[in-house]
């Protein structure tokens, strides 16, 4: 068991699973629903952890911007891509339990994220009923970037933005088939997201597998 001075990541639940599952939507109404504090790995990773990153890259000699643009979206091969940020998630895992073992609270905390992996999790799960992977069905996927400007734009300036688009929509299904296959050996529940279900309806079923 990691370190855990305050008893938060024992006490802990854990939604991972894949790109454009409504995991947020379901963390944040369950925090308002039970009074528990959410952790949106998102946000953290994006915005808390770019000092860590840059120190890492430095202590691998590596450019601390990290690689061009190019190189992440347009010359690797999506099964490149997925395979390099599956490689990642253990470095920014560190990061979350940092974050988490600084927070205390009466209630769970609630961490939700895609970078949040069953094969990581494991060690810390004293009961895999503590962590559930949700994970959107390829319909879904395609009615939320549909209807998600932040799904559907690509927002880098590289020489081919559609074969970037291609590229990481792809990585993200291979990131989440992934996460399925984990969960599946390890015993953690997979919930997955059709879209025939609101969000509300999502959350009860989550809740319920939480005891909450």
């Amino acid at each position: 068991m990691a370190w855990d001075p305050f008893g938060t990541l024992g006490n802990a639940r854990w939604i991972g699973g894949g790109q454009w599952a409504g995991k947020s939507t379901v963390a944040r109404l369950l925090a308002f629903r039970h009074g528990l504090t959410a952790y949106h790995y998102d946000y953290h990773d994006a915005r808390g952890h770019n000092d860590r990153r840059k120190a890492l890259r430095l202590s691998r000699n590596e450019p601390p911007d990290g690689p061009s643009a190019e190189d992440v979206w347009v010359r690797p091969t999506p099964a490149e891509m997925a395979a390099d940020t599956i490689r990642g998630f253990a470095d920014r895992f560190e990061w979350v339990l940092d974050d988490l073992r600084a927070l205390v609270s009466p209630n769970p905390i609630l961490a939700e994220g895609w970078g949040l992996r069953p094969d990581l999790m494991a060690p810390l799960l004293t009961d895999v009923g503590h962590m559930v992977v949700m994970v959107p069905t390829d319909e879904f996927r395609a009615v939320q970037l549909s209807r998600m400007p932040r799904a559907s734009t690509f927002h880098h300036d590289v020489s081919d933005p559609e074969r970037a688009q291609r590229n990481r929509l792809e990585r993200d299904r291979l990131v989440t088939l992934d996460a399925v296959e984990s969960a599946r050996r390890l015993g953690v529940r997979v919930i997955e997201v059709d879209g025939s279900r609101d969000a509300e309806a999502v959350a009860d079923e989550v809740g319920a597998h939480f005891g909450l």
